[in-house]
């Protein structure tokens, strides 16, 4: 941030963050690629699917050995759950596996070919797993009513998606995002659906807390420098943000005001 204005730090669930940026470790070519994107990216919290991730429950790479824990905050998620059943079961292995670690990214998706969420599920294991001790960031539509149910109900941070997952259609709905910025009291995070360092700015510009992201580095022609230029908009758009767009206008408004000007 600039000398003349220190940000506040992104807090959920008693954890600190200086980086506005959350990132996946899916899609890269190798684990060498991934740790070098996540250096690149800034990013401080970094996901993975439990389900898909050796964490040395296996022979062969491990994650901790690019994303190590004392460096990073991991955040295991349910990808692949489409159950809550199976969404809780996730978590709980993850608590296991990661010696008590409670902070989750819940997702329960509906179908294969859309990976929208399926928010009955949702909402189901949000509620055991708040129970039973976890601290759950969750991913859901962009359904106002839904988001102020689930921070009712005790999430930690609510995830609206912008667009599918893996579509790179940016946000396909500001309006309803910025409704639910505007109700919550608890970190919202846009998940799902960023393509470009555009995306990711218009996410902050519209006053979201962060914005988590793995496609659209993973999948861009150069990963690394397109994780670098999502730190840039994450930070660009937080700055514009808190310093307040002008106000449209209909008309135009000259930069320089005629009163005064030589030869007037």
């Amino acid at each position: 941030m600039t000398d003349f204005f220190q940000d506040q730090p992104l807090r959920i669930a008693g954890y600190r963050f200086s980086s506005r940026l959350l990132v996946g470790t899916g899609k890269y070519k190798d684990f060498d690629e991934t740790a070098e994107a996540i250096a690149a990216s800034g990013a401080e919290v970094v996901t993975f699917a439990v389900r898909r991730t050796n964490l040395g429950q296996e022979e062969g790479p491990n994650l901790l050995d690019v994303v190590p824990p004392e460096r990073f905050t991991l955040l295991p998620n349910t990808a692949g759950c489409y159950t809550a059943k199976d969404a809780v079961r996730t978590c709980k292995l993850a608590r296991e596996l990661l010696d008590g670690h409670k902070l989750v990214k819940l997702e329960v998706l509906g179908d294969d070919s859309t990976l929208y969420p399926n928010v009955v599920e949702t909402l189901k294991a949000a509620e055991e797993l708040i129970k039973d001790g976890f601290d759950v960031m969750v991913y859901t539509s962009d359904d106002p009513i839904v988001a102020q149910e689930l921070e009712r109900m005790g999430c930690c941070a609510i995830m609206p998606l912008g667009s599918l997952i893996g579509s790179g259609h940016g946000i396909q709905n500001p309006h309803n995002v910025r409704l639910i910025i505007e109700q919550s009291r608890v970190p919202v995070l846009v998940d799902a659906g960023i393509g470009t360092a555009s995306d990711a700015a218009m996410a902050m510009e519209l006053g979201c807390d962060g914005v988590l992201m793995n496609s659209a580095i993973a999948h861009a022609r150069q990963p690394v420098l397109m994780a670098s230029a999502m730190k840039k908009a994450v930070e660009a758009g937080r700055e514009a943000f808190l310093a307040g767009r002008m106000p449209r206008r209909q008309s135009a408004d000259p930069s320089s005001p005629f009163a005064g000007r030589i030869n007037g």
